[in-house]
């Protein structure tokens, strides 16, 4: 008895067109610009639901005077809570429906620069450490710089053209 041919769910192709899908008899084939469109759109959302949901936590555990109150005590000051939210909440909206990707993961990275100058760089480089260390923000520096190199992405909202370009 002969083995099977191995089954792959995707094969990565060097078709030249975007979102080229091509059946063939076991697998299915998917540009590489396609995949790429699939981690960008991937990237998004995991980093959008991540901002979404430490702006909430600031809003719904900590709340608005909470933050304040501690934003106050590690110098900064204490109506930096409100602009922190609205950043967080509003970019993470903003990224898992894919409009202005470039735009936001870059504004976002001053902000988590802020987070290892003034919270997590005392602590030192591991998250798990007491006061949690800088490792995580630093991650998602990362993360957010190449969501600003692949873009929206599939399944992106979109956007009038007049502010599409500012999309591109």
């Amino acid at each position: 008895m002969r083995n099977p041919e191995p089954r792959y769910l995707f094969a990565i192709t060097n078709t030249a067109r975007r979102g080229d899908l091509k059946r063939s008899k076991d697998m299915t084939q998917i540009s590489k610009a396609t995949s790429t469109d699939y981690a960008a759109l991937t990237l998004r959302i995991g980093l959008g639901a991540m901002f979404v949901a430490h702006g909430l936590l600031k809003l719904m555990v900590f709340t608005p005077e909470g933050t304040a109150g501690y934003f106050a005590s590690i110098g900064l000051p204490a109506w930096f809570a409100w602009p922190t939210i609205i950043a967080e909440v509003g970019g993470g909206v903003l990224l898992i429906a894919g409009a202005f990707t470039r735009a936001v993961s870059l504004a976002m990275i001053p902000l988590l620069l802020g987070t290892i100058v003034f919270a997590h760089w005392t602590p030192g480089w591991l998250f798990s450490n007491a006061g949690g260390g800088w490792e995580y923000s630093a991650f998602l520096i990362v993360a957010s710089v190449a969501a600003a190199f692949l873009g929206n992405g599939r399944l992106a909202v979109p956007l009038p053209a007049s502010v599409a370009r500012l999309n591109a």
